[in-house]
């Protein structure tokens, strides 16, 4: 078992004070969203270039950036309360004491970098001192919200000092997920993962057969606290049974892949490109949405409050998502598309627009990703919200025009069927999931 605290947590919790004494001072909401979605910018970026950074690790690394904004403001949040005591085994955490006042802005500034820091510790030498620079240029840039008439070097270091209290006690919670020690470089101590065989069994797919990914990340902690129930509690709906037999489940799925992959329509290929999200090219599906969600906040003029709010909830939904869906990944252990056809249909057959992921079909994180982040912003943007999507500008493939959050999810499920990669049941599965762990963490008491 995990341990639940230590001595960093410890300290925190001697130091902490009830969740209702408001520090003095003008309230988090008083100041603009732009501390938050500056820094978010910058982690979008660094995501897309930090080497091993794969959709699942993205994904925890802008959760727990989300989780430290939150929690590093909140205290200034007269209406909203700490998570501490209703995530997994995070029991206590600082609180700021109310006879010094603090300037929100720069507790945020100080909490995000500080944890960026150490949620990133394979960023380049130029990315790292990308971080330095961003944290020493917000003052200066941000006029709205570093009033240099009224913060005083006092306040300004008592509020630096906080954040980075805050990134630290989360850090030390952080390393005990299980995610630390499941992803290169910092994997240790991890046996090797041997896929199961047998007929329906996922296994490596051309052209790179490359290994299993991050096997044991289902086994991570998840940020909701877990019933124990087998599965997990938000569990994929069950699979297709698998079947070689013509006019079977599995087999007519594996036709209509076959079918669009092989003529797909222009708008097809269209929204198979735009949501494949591909790490190292992009900030995956996780920084996708992240991306989505600053837009909102910037199209809305919305406070730091709201920001926090949005990012906290957004993001740990996401890496909830993965997580859960790992674990039936590699629990339900189903073949690809292409693996499916080459043996049954077509042994030439590769997808057109892009390789096949190397972990196994079912269900499609795509569609748990996006399914958990539209409802979590609907949730708080409203469910008809329409909006566009720059997230591709800088790749000339934007921007994009949705309807509603769920129009948006719903084309980047179904586009991995359209992409080859996918059998429609792993779309909808996926749906499915994701809109279990939304539900999860939009019942989590943000509010007292």
């Amino acid at each position: 078992m995990r341990p639940r605290c230590c001595w960093l947590l410890a300290i925190a919790a001697l130091l902490g004070m009830p969740a209702q004494a408001q520090p003095g001072g003008k309230p988090t909401q008083a100041y603009s969203a732009q501390v938050a979605t500056d820094w978010f910018a910058l982690a979008l970026q660094l995501v897309q270039q930090t080497p091993g950074l794969s959709p699942p690790v993205a994904a925890r690394a802008l959760a727990y950036l989300g989780l430290t904004l939150y929690e590093s403001v909140v205290p200034g949040m007269p209406a909203q309360q700490s998570l501490a005591g209703q995530l997994s085994e995070l029991e206590s955490l600082p609180w700021a004491q109310p006879d010094e006042p603090l300037h929100w802005p720069s507790v945020a500034n100080a909490a995000l970098a500080t944890m960026m820091r150490m949620m990133l510790p394979s960023a380049s030498a130029e990315n790292r001192a990308r971080i330095d620079s961003l944290e020493r240029s917000l003052p200066l840039t941000d006029s709205r919200d570093f009033d240099m008439a009224t913060l005083d070097a006092e306040l300004s270091n008592r509020s630096a000092g906080f954040g980075r209290l805050m990134a630290m006690a989360l850090m030390t919670w952080a390393r005990t997920d299980g995610g630390h020690e499941a992803w290169a470089p910092l994997r240790r101590n991890q046996p090797v993962y041997v896929p199961p065989s047998g007929p329906g069994q996922w296994a490596t797919t051309p052209p790179g057969f490359s290994p299993p990914l991050l096997p044991q990340w289902g086994q991570n902690r998840p940020f909701i606290r877990s019933t124990g129930k087998p599965g997990g509690d938000c569990p994929a709906p069950p699979a297709l049974l698998y079947s070689e037999a013509a006019g079977s489940a599995m087999h007519a799925e594996a036709l209509e892949v076959y079918g669009i992959a092989n003529a797909a329509s222009a708008s097809q290929r269209q929204f198979a490109l735009y949501w494949a999200d591909d790490a190292g090219k992009t900030p995956t599906p996780a920084g996708h949405w992240a991306h989505i969600a600053a837009d909102l906040l910037k199209a809305r003029q919305a406070n730091l409050a709201e920001a926090a709010l949005a990012y906290a909830r957004l993001n740990i939904a996401m890496s909830d998502g993965l997580v859960a869906a790992w674990r039936s990944k590699y629990d339900i252990n189903l073949l690809r598309p292409v693996t499916y056809i080459q043996l049954e249909i077509d042994s030439n057959w590769l997808p057109a627009l892009m390789h096949t992921p190397n972990f196994p079909e079912y269900p499609s994180g795509h569609s748990v990703v996006s399914s958990a982040a539209a409802d979590v912003l609907s949730a708080q943007f409203g469910a008809a919200t329409a909006f566009v999507d720059t997230a591709h500008n800088d790749r000339g493939w934007g921007p994009r025009s949705f309807a509603s959050l769920r129009a948006a999810a719903d084309e980047a499920s179904v586009s991995r069927l359209y992409a080859g990669i996918h059998f429609r049941s792993g779309v909808t599965g996926g749906q499915v999931q994701g809109r279990c762990v939304a539900q999860q963490v939009l019942a989590l008491k943000f509010s007292p």
